[in-house]
C-alpha cells in the first residue's frame, strides 16, 4: 500500500514538537521525517538537522528521502520577530518560498502552512472575527503571514498545488516551553503554578484573546489535511476557533487546582500587540467545509495541562 512521506520543518517548535510524534504514529515512524537548525533534546524516529532557507538542501532532503507532504511550521513569532523585523520576514519568507519551488518542480502532493491570528489588525472585527475581513497586522510576523496565504493562495492558483492552512489562536501546549508568541503567558502561567511561584502576566488581566488547546489544534490540522481535496474551498488560511478568555480566567481557573497561587499584571510592549488581535473568532468556514469542531473548553483545558505537566 503507498505511503507518504512527510518532512515536518520546525519540529522543535511548539506546533512541531507536538505534531511530529502524532505524524508518526499515523504514518510510521520511518514515513515521518523532523527537521530543525538543531537536533531534538530526544530524538525519536528520523531527523534532518538543517537550515531551511537552504533552497538546494530542501530539494536534496526532499529528494533523499521521497518526500510527498510537507508541514512548514518554522516561523519567528509575534513578540520575537519585533526584536528583528527585518531578520524575522527574511526568515519566515525564504523558508516558506522555497518549500513551495519544492512542491512546484513535482513529487509534493500537499504541504501545509500554518497562519495567525497575528494577520488581523485594529480594523477588524474585535468579536466573530469574519472569514474575510480586513488584515493590517501591527507586527513584522502577522505581515509575513498575510503574505504567506497570499503566496499560498496564488501558488495554488498558478500551479494547482494543495496547500492548505489554519489561522492558529494562540496554542496552549505542555510538550514544549514558550518560544517567543504574545499569547506565551497561557503556557508560562501553568509552569509557575505547578512549581509553585508566583506569575507577574505581560498582559492586561481583562485582555481577552482566542485560544486553543494542542490536542484541538492538532486535530484540527489532521482534519484538514486527511480532508478531500474537494471540500477545500479556502486557498488562503481557514480561521479557527477554541475558546476565548481573558488573564483573569485563567487566573482564577488554575486556583481551583492552586489555591495558593498568586498572579500579578504588569503590561509591556505586547499589550499592544494584544490589543490589535481579535476577541473571538468566527470559523463557521471550518466547519462548514470540513467538520471541524472543538472539544476543550477553558476547565477542561486546565485540568489537562496540570495533568500532562505534572506527569512531564
Amino acid at each position: 500500500m503507498y505511503t507518504d512521506k512527510i518532512l515536518v520543518i520546525g519540529a522543535n517548535g511548539q506546533i512541531g514538537t507536538a505534531l511530529l510524534p502524532v505524524l508518526q504514529k499515523a504514518f510510521g515512524l520511518n514515513n515521518v521525517i523532523g527537521a530543525d537548525l538543531y537536533a531534538p533534546v530526544s530524538p525519536c524516529g528520523i531527523f534532518e538537522k538543517f537550515d531551511a532557507t537552504n533552497a538546494v538542501d530542501l530539494a536534496n532532503i526532499c529528494k533523499k528521502h521521497g518526500i510527498t507532504q510537507i508541514y512548514q511550521l518554522a516561523a519567528i513569532l509575534s513578540a520575537k520577530g519585533e526584536a528583528d523585523p527585518v531578520w524575522a520576514w527574511n526568515l519566515n519568507m525564504q523558508t516558506l518560498l522555497n518549500v513551495f519551488e519544492v512542491a512546484r518542480s513535482g513529487g509534493i502532493k500537499k504541504v501545509f502552512v500554518p497562519s495567525s491570528i497575528a494577520v488581523f489588525g485594529a480594523d477588524a472585527q474585535k468579536e466573530q472575527t469574519p472569514q474575510n475581513t480586513y488584515l493590517n497586522p501591527s507586527t513584522i510576523y502577522g505581515v509575513s503571514k498575510v503574505a504567506a496565504e497570499n503566496w499560498s493562495s496564488y501558488y495554488h492558483k498558478r500551479y494547482g498545488i494543495d496547500i492548505r492552512s489554519l489561522r492558529y489562536p494562540g496554542v496552549i501546549s505542555y510538550q514544549s516551553m514558550p518560544g517567543g508568541g504574545t499569547t506565551d503567558y497561557a503556557v508560562d502561567i501553568f509552569h509557575k503554578a505547578i512549581a509553585q511561584q508566583n506569575y507577574v502576566c505581560y498582559l492586561n488581566e481583562n485582555t481577552r484573546l482566542p485560544m486553543i488547546y494542542i490536542d484541538d489544534a492538532l486535530q484540527a490540522t489532521l482534519n484538514l489535511m486527511e480532508a478531500d481535496e474537494a471540500q477545500i474551498k479556502i486557498r488562503s488560511s481557514y480561521n479557527l476557533s477554541g475558546l476565548s478568555f481573558t488573564p483573569a480566567d485563567l487566573f482564577k481557573e488554575i486556583k481551583m487546582h492552586y489555591p495558593d497561587f498568586k498572579c500579578g499584571f504588569s503590561p509591556d510592549f505586547r499589550q499592544n500587540i494584544a490589543d490589535s488581535w481579535p476577541a473571538s473568532i468566527d470559523d463557521s468556514e471550518a466547519v462548514k467545509d470540513w467538520g471541524w469542531k472543538p472539544e476543550f473548553d477553558l476547565a477542561k483545558m486546565t485540568s489537562a495541562m496540570v495533568l500532562n505537566l505534572c506527569r512531564s
